[in-house]
């Protein structure tokens, strides 16, 4: 059966929403699917999203690396990706982008952050390897949103995990990343510095979320002391403060 239109059918398309979901594959394996408006796209969940291994390697950024490697070893002339290898490479990435965007909203955090380093390796090896700007950047463009979705799902784990010091540390780093990203390409991007914003909005509800230290709490119970005219409690509350750690 080659019509899958049966399958669009009960599988309504909704907009709003990034519509996925896990399916028992013919092999035996699970696949993951995203519903689109015309129709479907079937990934593996792990390896190439397509299944497929180039020149028998599991990517085909593993399999340049290896070239990579054979080149330098022989001490010939440096390697040097094609324009027709950073094509591949780019059409490589766009497999990868939709999985790890299908993956975030399944919360499968571990995968997303799997894929998305995966590609930010892509974007390191071109901006090496291509010898021409236009290619780098049309990979280097890119990057802020995928330092963005890799920091979503490093801290969206932390926060299932309670870890909410360690998430803001993750999300400060990425601001840092983002930030020098900015000043190097400032020429291309402007002013636009939407992810980096969406960073900073993610810290402040990781703060509201974070329960505050004992120190925190004994400071909030005499601010309340002082407004009230408690100052007996006051007091104590400023002496317990002077002993209480972070």
């Amino acid at each position: 059966m080659d019509d899958i239109t049966e399958i669009l059918n009960t599988w309504r398309y909704s907009p709003n929403d990034i519509n996925v979901r896990i399916i028992d594959g013919q092999d035996g394996k699970p696949k993951l699917q995203m519903r689109l408006d015309l129709g479907l796209l079937q990934m593996e969940l792990d390896g190439r999203p397509d299944g497929q291994r180039p020149h028998r390697f599991e990517t085909y950024l593993s399999y340049y690396i290896h070239k990579s490697r054979r080149k330098r070893l022989g001490k010939k002339v440096p390697f040097q990706l094609t324009p027709v290898d950073c094509w591949l490479l780019q059409q490589e990435s766009i497999q990868f982008y939709h999985r790890y965007l299908a993956l975030m909203r399944l919360g499968d955090y571990d995968r997303v952050i799997r894929d998305t380093t995966r590609n930010l390796q892509v974007f390191d090896f071109v901006a090496r390897h291509a010898g021409d700007e236009e290619i780098i950047w049309s990979f280097e463009q890119y990057r802020p949103y995928v330092v963005m979705m890799n920091t979503r799902a490093l801290t969206s784990q932390c926060m299932e995990n309670k870890e909410y010091d360690q998430a803001l540390d993750y999300i400060r780093n990425a601001k840092r990343l983002l930030r020098r990203h900015y000043r190097r390409h400032q020429d291309k991007i402007g002013d636009d510095q939407l992810e980096l914003e969406l960073l900073q909005e993610w810290a402040v509800e990781v703060k509201k979320k974070r329960p505050l230290s004992k120190r925190a709490r004994l400071q909030r119970e005499l601010t309340i002391a002082i407004r009230k005219e408690e100052y007996e409690r006051a007091a104590v509350l400023r002496d317990l403060l002077g002993t209480a750690g972070e």
